[in-house]
């Protein structure tokens, strides 16, 4: 990815737009074809020497072609004729785009698969669900990280759409009226570099398709932000369902405190989410320029989108070696299934009542009283029932231990399991 985001990279794809387009116009009899061989043999830069002339020129693209001028000598009149700094910076910029999203999709692919390999493998493995942090009903871990699969195939999808976007190129002239150019040199390079032609461009390709691509890298950030919070959360003392991969004799969770093992790697991607996320909004403000262009967009496009990219394939790696390698805990997931002393099961209670015959607001409030009961004296809720009259009237001992049968809640698991198979692995 740096090397996608590199100013070597930049200056190629720079150098093989101009040299395309010359191409063109020699296809068309505007150039002699000794002076594009010249081109083609010659045609050469140097990142310092571009850097150096830039100093003195102040402007990027001037600099670059003084330099190729210097190596290729008189023919280097045909480059850059008729075109606009935008026709390069823009077109490059496609490319580099482009190449950035097919390295981020690769790592969703990966990632995705680990996260469908681990949901089969625990699709069993009972855990505490948690609403508000709080002990809700028993799931299992496989669901858990079903949902993140699934979340991450959406970002895969936006991610491609984004990609698509991104992948358009222009060659119109300093407005976009094609008054330097034949609009056939804008459809030869396109073409030759794989890009779609932005329809109706001004000096610059319109910034609501690098919008779109930050956005699909924002949300992408949050998938694995939403991940990582989850994993810290489990792997807190009082959870520690989860750990991520430590090396004992090697690795050091504190300079201080031995018996650290801290969810650090999980923290760190929390916080890279937020550089990813933070490129959103200026991506969108870059939409609305002064007439058909100002420079506003190009000191911020220039930090924050190699920025984004490198931020999220990192992160998007990391995820991918952390929950391969991280340790599930089953044994401590029933263990702190039981803290909630069998609260977990009061909607079974609750239906089970109204399928009886009670009310939904009397057999709710009667669960509830019985849950209070057992949470203060810290009583199993099974206890605390079979002393309710309004629950013993209506069930035989065999029928509230029923109740309490954790079999019922994997009975559908498997369900969701399945739409796993409907992932493009």
């Amino acid at each position: 990815m740096a090397a996608v985001w590199s100013e070597q990279t930049k200056l190629g794809h720079w150098l093989e737009i101009e040299i395309l387009a010359t191409e063109c116009r020699t296809n068309k009899g505007e150039v002699p074809a000794e002076d594009l061989e010249t081109i083609k043999a010659k045609a050469a830069f140097d990142v310092d020497r571009v850097a150096e002339i830039e100093r003195k020129t102040r402007h990027d693209v001037a600099a670059f072609i003084d330099n190729v001028t210097e190596n290729v000598g008189p023919a280097a009149r045909h480059l850059h004729y008729g075109m606009t700094s935008s026709d390069v910076l823009d077109t490059g910029l496609a490319l580099q785009m482009r190449d950035a999203a097919d390295l981020l999709l690769t790592g969703v692919d990966a990632l995705i698969k680990v996260c469908v390999a681990k949901s089969r493998q625990h699709a069993h493995s009972f855990m505490a669900g948690r609403t508000h942090g709080i002990h809700a009903e028993p799931t299992t871990f496989g669901l858990k990280v079903a949902g993140w699969a699934f979340e991450l195939d959406r970002g895969r999808e936006r991610l491609r759409r984004a990609r698509k976007a991104v992948s358009a190129g222009k060659l119109s002239g300093v407005v976009g009226t094609f008054a330097g150019g034949d609009p056939d040199i804008e459809v030869y390079v396109c073409d030759k570099l794989g890009l779609d032609r932005d329809p109706g461009s001004t000096q610059v390709i319109s910034r609501d398709r690098h919008a779109e691509f930050t956005s699909a890298m924002s949300i992408l950030a949050g998938t694995l932000d939403r991940i990582a919070t989850e994993m810290r959360h489990l792997a807190r003392t009082e959870v520690a369902e989860v750990q991520e991969p430590f090396v004992t004799g090697e690795q050091k969770g504190s300079s201080a405190m031995p018996h650290k093992r801290n969810p650090w790697r999980f923290e760190r991607m929390s916080g890279m989410a937020r550089i990813v996320r933070a490129a959103l909004t200026p991506a969108i403000e870059n939409q609305a320029l002064w007439h058909e262009r100002d420079i506003s967009h190009s000191s911020v496009e220039r930090v924050m989108l190699p920025d984004a990219c490198l931020a999220l394939d990192f992160m998007l790696n990391e995820a991918t070696v952390l929950l391969d390698k991280m340790s599930v805990d089953t044994e401590k997931m029933l263990e702190n299934m039981d803290i909630s002393s069998g609260l977990m099961f009061s909607q079974n209670v609750l239906l089970k009542l109204i399928d009886k015959g009670l009310q939904r607001d009397e057999a709710y409030r009667v669960v509830q009283k019985a849950a209070g009961a057992a949470w203060e004296t810290r009583s199993h809720l099974r206890s605390v029932l079979s002393n309710t009259p309004e629950v013993t009237s209506r069930f035989r001992a065999t029928e509230l231990d029923d109740l309490f049968d954790e079999a019922r809640y994997l009975e559908h698991v498997d369900h969701v399991i399945k739409r796993l198979d409907e992932i493009e692995l």
